[in-house]
């Protein structure tokens, strides 16, 4: 799926509801929160803090998959053209980090 197809999918399932999309600031709060649940989950998979033995494994492309929602419901909403966007954020790395790091001799 094309990040067009998953801004228009969003945009259909979102204008079906009255209220609409959020303002910017409240899916500020909503985006910082669900980066929140990915940190705990990594935490608890990788870091330091294990999970209590009642507690079940979360599923991080499902964490993941929320903040895609999030951010495609944020540039939606402010009418920001994601494909646009990333290839213009691409060629930003391409130009700022292109020697910056250690190339593989056979990619």
């Amino acid at each position: 799926m094309e990040i067009k197809d998953m801004q228009a999918e969003v945009d259909n399932w979102i204008s079906q509801f009255e209220e609409g999309y959020w303002s910017p600031l409240s899916m500020m709060a909503c985006l910082t929160e669900e980066v929140g649940e990915l940190a705990r989950e990594i935490n608890h998979q990788y870091g330091e803090k294990p999970k209590k033995q009642d507690e079940p494994i979360g599923d991080l492309a499902l964490e993941i998959a929320d903040i895609l929602f999030i951010l495609l419901c944020y540039a939606n909403s402010l009418n920001i053209n994601l494909e646009d966007a990333f290839k213009r954020v691409m060629a930003k790395y391409r130009y700022r980090d292109s020697d910056r790091y250690t190339r593989k001799e056979n990619p």
